[in-house]
């Protein structure tokens, strides 16, 4: 998750009167202000920027593009608790807040514009923008109470954004049947996709990549299910993905694997760096992912970008980041559907090939990171005219 700020230099503090570009605002507007230089922003995240998962990886890709469009980029780093921050780290995310510029721009990600009381907010002259992945209350192992709890203070959140920013027109579309967020406040802003090597896909026996930190919404568990279905045929299988998000979960995966006799073929590597990651994808036959919600699908994308056959649930924004032509996709949380659709791939090599020929040949028109940068840095100059 991230916050972006852009700085105009100090300003005298409006009143609460004062009128805002911004409709539904939970906090005072700030002064209006011309453009003199290229502005400053800040980018707050909780946790190490480093981290291998996709929001951290969109973060790093937007900060380098962003600055490439001319914004002057600053990383400010927040606490780590979000979206299930402690009394403590609320009151320093206050604080953070208070330091930066009367003015600024702050770009807040989801993760924790939508967990954030608006106690954080009140009083501060800041304009905010959410930046949306996917919905907090869409994960999985929420209890009813949390879901409900999550999905009411981003609504309140995003209908006080001057605008929202998210990663796929699947997300959009949720915010707004589900959100009541406006149309018209929205912007699309698609990961991009680095050009890649074509995989060779010729290993033997064939290997089954899944990138994903381990949890439960990615579907570990509909995962080793259907590999345990397999055990007839040839294949190893290889999960790249942070083990420390649940590790009951990972406990859980490697009993249940232990307990179905694959365990020795499939590898749990946990984080590696990305050159370690491009040689598994290079090296890969299938990629799978039974996630049971996505908002865009990074790994996705990378897989399609290496002309990887790709075998995932129907489930959130996948049916619409990765084609028909290039993929089975079967219902979530379906081990039959899920180990069928693994068998015939293995079986089938012309099937496979097919597959890699469509997912190789969609990949060229994926978007670039260049572009993601654009989008989000016309997005934000939208609220600073």
């Amino acid at each position: 998750m991230l916050f972006v700020a852009v700085s105009w230099g100090h300003q005298p503090r409006a009143s609460l009167t004062s009128r805002s570009r911004c409709t539904n605002r939970m906090w005072p507007a700030p002064p209006t202000r011309q453009i003199l230089s290229r502005p400053k922003l800040w980018f707050a995240i909780p946790g190490d920027l480093e981290t291998m998962t996709g929001g951290y990886v969109y973060a790093r890709h937007l900060i380098e593009n962003l600055q490439a469009t001319g914004w002057r980029v600053e990383v400010l780093s927040l606490p780590v608790g979000f979206p299930r921050p402690t009394d403590e780290e609320i009151h320093q995310t206050r604080r953070l807040f208070e330091a930066l510029p009367p003015g600024s721009l702050v770009l807040v990600d989801g993760l924790a514009f939508g967990a954030t009381p608006r106690v954080v907010f009140d009083g501060l002259q800041l304009n905010f923008v959410a930046l949306v992945h996917h919905p907090l209350a869409l994960e999985t192992g929420l209890t009813d109470a949390e879901r409900q709890r999550l999905k009411e203070s981003e609504r309140v959140a995003l209908n006080a954004a001057c605008r929202v920013i998210v990663t796929s027109p699947f997300t959009a579309d949720t915010l707004v049947e589900s959100y009541g967020v406006p149309r018209s406040k929205l912007d699309v802003a698609l990961p991009g996709t680095d050009q890649k090597q074509r995989a060779e896909r010729n290993k033997s026996p064939p290997q089954l990549l899944t990138v994903a930190t381990v949890t439960h919404r990615k579907g570990y568990d509909v995962l080793v299910g259907a590999l345990a279905q397999l055990a007839d045929l040839a294949w190893t299988a290889i999960s790249i993905g942070s083990l420390a998000r649940e590790p009951d979960t990972v406990a859980k995966l490697k009993i249940f694997a232990q307990n179905s006799h694959i365990a020795a073929r499939i590898e749990f590597r946990g984080e590696v760096s990305a050159e370690t990651l491009e040689a598994e994808y290079n090296r890969a036959s299938i990629f799978v992912l039974p996630s049971r919600y996505e908002g865009y699908g990074m790994a996705f994308a990378e897989a399609l970008a290496h002309g990887l056959p790709v075998v995932a649930c129907a489930s959130g924004a996948v049916p619409l980041t990765v084609p028909k032509n290039a993929s089975l996709l079967v219902p979530v949380d379906n081990v039959e559907a899920l180990s069928l659709a693994l068998r015939r791939l293995l079986c089938d090599s012309n099937l496979s090939d097919s597959l890699s020929n469509a997912a190789w040949e969609h990949a060229q028109g994926l978007p670039s990171w260049a572009n993601t940068g654009t989008s989000v840095a016309t997005a934000l100059s939208a609220v600073t005219r």
